[in-house]
């Protein structure tokens, strides 16, 4: 069967193809934007239909408008893409959240990250490496159920401000803490993580004099990489929610 002429799972009809779905976002995008600076163009009239230019002046205008879509189109399109991706993962494991429960997530984190803290003890790891270990494992713990708290808690704000960057952070910040004692991890997550922080230094934060600052207070060794990585927590989150709701603006998901 050609892929444009599969079976919706829901039992609606033949599902799109990719290529058409992607074709009626852009589509419906470019039209929102050309209704913004031009009347009728979203919903035309039922007489008069859509709005277009009739004098040299309104066809310039018109026309440097929607160009202007394309262009405003082509960089944020992608960040709709971007968007459906994480949707997809953020919903199943909302899925499986749900369906374990707080409870759930919390026994579940706790046996991983409770293993984690065995298998450092068991590598001999320092007392001191140990009891680290067990500590990100203990934040990452109750991040996880806070997680899923503010995901289950009705309201997107709640979701996007509260559940993604809690989330992030009990993705993260343990495997950063057992790289500070485990050299073959640290050999992966440090080097990644200082370039992250120079191109961080020299982009985004370079306005104001932010860089300045924290290049003046702070030095990116031992247990400053954990705090670098749970400072990032919340701006990554932050993202990751804003994607969504952007893809879910796009092209609303299915009731779960």
């Amino acid at each position: 069967m050609p892929p444009e002429q599969r079976t919706d799972p829901r039992g609606t009809g033949p599902s799109p193809s990719v290529w058409t779905q992607l074709r009626t976002d852009l589509g419906r995008l470019h039209v929102g934007w050309m209704d913004v600076a031009f009347p009728r163009q979203a919903d035309p009239h039922p007489t008069l239909g859509r709005w277009e230019p009739s004098t040299v002046v309104q066809r310039l205008a018109y026309w440097s408008w929607a160009v202007l879509g394309v262009v405003a189109l082509a960089v944020g399109y992608p960040l709709v893409l971007a968007g459906f991706t994480v949707r997809f993962y953020s919903r199943r494991l909302y899925s499986t959240a749900l369906a374990l429960g707080i409870l759930g997530v919390v026994v579940v984190a706790t046996i991983v990250w409770g293993g984690l803290t065995v298998g450092v003890y068991l590598l001999e790891f320092s007392h001191e490496g140990v009891l680290a270990v067990a500590a990100g494992g203990g934040v990452a713990v109750i991040s996880a159920a806070l997680s899923t708290a503010f995901a289950r808690w009705d309201g997107r704000l709640a979701t996007v401000l509260f559940a993604y960057p809690f989330g992030v952070t009990a993705v993260f910040l343990p495997p950063v803490v057992a790289a500070l004692y485990s050299p073959s991890l640290g050999e992966w997550v440090f080097p990644n993580s200082y370039s992250l922080a120079v191109w961080l230094l020299e982009n985004p934060l370079s306005v104001a004099g932010v860089a300045e600052f924290l290049r003046s207070r702070f030095t990116l060794v031992g247990f400053a990489y954990v705090g670098m990585w749970f400072g990032l927590a919340v701006p990554v989150g932050w993202l990751l929610g804003l994607l969504v709701t952007l893809a879910d603006f796009v092209r609303p998901a299915p009731e779960r």
